[in-house]
């Protein structure tokens, strides 16, 4: 998966989307930011923490899987807590 974060791109390889998304939201939810490990750079990614909390902007880009299908039941639910998210700022 990749993450967008202050206009640079951060991968986390072979990641749980759920658990980092929950990292993200339970940051929120708690009002305190918390720090996420990431994968800075392209061949050889060197570990990278980012701060993520409330006010702090974070794309999650789940990266499609090789044959190419999505699942479009888990892309509803993404878009859903991607609307609660911006609703409660």
């Amino acid at each position: 998966m990749n993450i967008m974060y202050g206009g640079d791109q951060y991968s986390v390889g072979e990641a749980d989307v759920d658990a980092i998304r929950g990292a993200i939201d339970e940051a929120h939810a708690s009002g305190a930011a918390r720090w996420i490990t990431v994968n800075f750079g392209e061949g050889r990614p060197q570990p990278a923490q980012l701060l993520v909390g409330p006010g702090i902007p974070v794309s999650i880009i789940p990266i499609p899987s090789d044959d190419g299908t999505s699942d479009a039941e888990e892309d509803a639910e993404v878009d859903s807590r991607g609307t609660e998210a911006l609703d409660a700022e």
